[in-house]
């Protein structure tokens, strides 16, 4: 009895000295570290919603400041709202307006279970970004540290939120850039189950971390990505009412039991898919064959994805050849007026009409009169089996800019029907992530937002979605750096951030795989001083910047003409002389050793 009255004192003085503190009806938040592991909401010590009515009912940040429950619900994060945030299925609190909804990190053993590639925290951090060291454990009694940061919610990063919001409830202040929640991976190690994980103790002097969620990642053991494709930004379109997108992609590798998946990514409000289907082309519009409906959430006919989040469709009757083309129609009943899109298809989709419903069983094309040059939505497809997922993260030249439309001859599309066509290595799949206009340290979109710039948030800031989350992701092939020199970006920084993707990368398990940027002499911004930042880059890379990476291909080597080196060869030079054509992308995609991309192989 005597321990139970002390062990009730220090609750109450953690909740006295702790700022943001509110009522509470959970355990401490300065549990001991072997203390026995509990569901996370029962450790929550603060209130961080509150209702537009009754604003002092929260105080997230210990100044009276909460979030609004009315903008959360707008952003489809309703109590209990399902969340998948680059891959990991997340739950937001059930919590009502005004209740404890979240937890301030201070050594908590919290109960986590499953097997994957990271462990997935929804946070934001009070008084200024919060950084604290904790340990997962794992069933078979290891352990292994983590750090984990959460960006301020009022002034972290745009381009890597999970969400914003346009209010700030409590004061008289109204942020000019709304607030802002965020996902947090970190790694785990590889084929262990997770038993628990103690959240990091913070001193009492530095920022607070909130923790409103935790989840094992598994981005899809026993799946190999078949077609992938960036949200590069989020600009307006039609608007659409009551029409279906239908899209046409290319696989890589083939398998069975397909799945989709579509994100809601940079929005800032949910988007009603009311059906969807999978079906391979005849001609133009047309299925060869009936699409097969999918199903979401075990069975359901459409999906509401938040803002910000995405969806997996369930695993469908539907084998994917190799090197096919693909039809997926997505129904939106409701009015869209912006999406999240790729920019830069090279391949002609099509657009039902206005008003025209849910067309996505149709076999034929007549109902599908307007055509699309970039991809909606839809981020990729994968399939059952197979060993995996190679992942090109790159810019335009990786996108495919220049290349002929609708032939599929981007360099990762022939690296794709390489892997499919040989036996000796495993048939990966080869997923393409590259943007036009991308960079790697400084985003050109700056995540937030109608814009009508595509080009992407910087390879740093997108490289847990677009590679990191990927399915089954074993190898990472980086080809991006031309227009950070070509923007003034300084050749220390681009190689740096280049070693900080592969160090990140590295950290999951990936293999990574760095490429030389390609001449662009005869461009119009490709003048002297970006000539010698890119040729101080690709020295670099060439040199002992080059041991950060488990490979380094000389992309430049393969496109420079002999006689002028500074300039792409002219059989290779698509007329811009920045951007490869047709015959250089084969020349980049047929260069490539296929057993530097197999981990153990190299």
């Amino acid at each position: 009895m005597q321990l139970r009255r002390r062990s009730a004192l220090a609750l109450l003085l953690a909740a006295l000295v702790l700022p943001g503190a509110t009522a509470t009806t959970g355990a401490a938040a300065a549990a001991p570290h072997d203390a026995r592991p509990q569901p996370l909401s029962r450790f929550f010590d603060n209130t961080a919603v509150s209702d537009n009515s009754r604003p002092r009912a929260a105080d997230f940040d210990g100044a009276g400041h909460s979030l609004s429950a009315q903008d959360l619900a707008a952003a489809g994060w309703s109590p209990g709202a399902a969340l998948t945030l680059d891959g990991a299925r997340l739950t937001w609190p059930r919590t009502a307006p005004g209740a404890p909804d979240n937890v301030r990190a201070a050594g908590q053993a919290v109960a986590v279970r499953g097997r994957g590639d990271a462990l997935t925290f929804l946070v934001a951090g009070t008084g200024g970004t919060a950084t604290g060291s904790g340990t997962v454990r794992y069933r078979d009694g290891s352990r292994s540290p983590y750090e984990l940061t959460a960006p301020d919610w009022r002034s972290g990063p745009l381009s890597t939120k999970a969400v914003t919001l346009p209010h700030l409830n409590g004061g008289q202040e109204r942020p000019a850039t709304g607030v802002r929640l965020y996902a947090v991976a970190v790694p785990l190690r590889p084929g262990r189950e997770v038993a628990s994980v103690v959240l990091p103790r913070l001193p009492r002097s530095a920022p607070t971390l909130h923790v409103f969620a935790v989840s094992v990642r598994d981005t899809g053991r026993g799946r190999t990505g078949s077609w992938a494709a960036s949200t590069a930004g989020y600009r307006a379109v039609g608007p659409w009412t009551d029409r279906t997108l239908r899209l046409v992609v290319h696989s890589g590798a083939g398998g069975p039991r397909a799945r989709i998946r579509i994100a809601n990514t940079f929005a800032a409000a949910p988007v009603e898919i009311g059906a969807a289907s999978l079906a391979l082309r005849g001609s133009g519009a047309a299925a060869r064959s009936a699409p097969v409906p999918l199903t979401f959430g075990r069975g359901r006919a459409g999906v509401r994805i938040p803002a910000g989040a995405e969806a997996f469709s369930d695993p469908a009757p539907f084998t994917v050849p190799p090197g096919a083309d693909l039809l997926v129609s997505l129904y939106l009943p409701g009015t869209v007026a912006a999406a999240p899109v790729h920019q830069e298809a090279a391949q002609l989709s099509y657009l039902g009409a206005t008003g025209g419903g849910d067309r996505t069983r149709d076999t034929g094309g007549a109902a599908y009169p307007e055509t699309l040059s970039v991809w909606p939505f839809l981020t990729g497809v994968d399939v059952r089996g197979g060993p995996g997922s190679v992942v090109a993260l790159g810019d335009s030249i990786t996108d495919g800019v220049r290349s002929t439309a609708g032939a599929n001859r981007r360099w990762p599309d022939v690296l794709a029907a390489r892997f499919q066509t040989q036996r000796a290595l495993p048939r990966y799949g080869v997923l393409n992530h590259g943007i036009s206009a991308n960079r790697v340290v400084t985003d050109r979109y700056q995540g937030d937002g109608v814009s009508a710039d595509t080009g992407g948030v910087s390879a740093g800031h997108r490289l847990e979605r677009d590679v990191l989350a990927q399915p089954s992701a074993r190898t990472v092939v980086v080809f991006e750096g031309i227009n950070d020199v070509r923007w003034g970006t300084t050749a220390d920084q681009v190689v740096a951030g280049l070693r900080a993707l592969a160090r990140r990368a590295h950290q999951r398990g990936l293999r990574v795989v760095v490429a030389t940027l390609a001449p662009c002499a005869g461009y119009a911004d490709c003048t002297a001083t970006v000539e010698a930042r890119r040729s101080a880059v690709n020295a670099a890379l060439r040199g002992r910047a080059g041991s950060a990476f488990d490979a380094v291909w000389d992309f430049d080597a393969v496109l420079r003409d002999p006689g002028q080196p500074q300039r792409l060869r002219p059989a290779y030079d698509s007329g811009d002389h920045l951007h490869p054509g047709d015959a250089g992308l084969k020349a980049l995609g047929e260069a490539v050793d296929l057993r530097a991309l197999v981990p153990g192989r190299g």
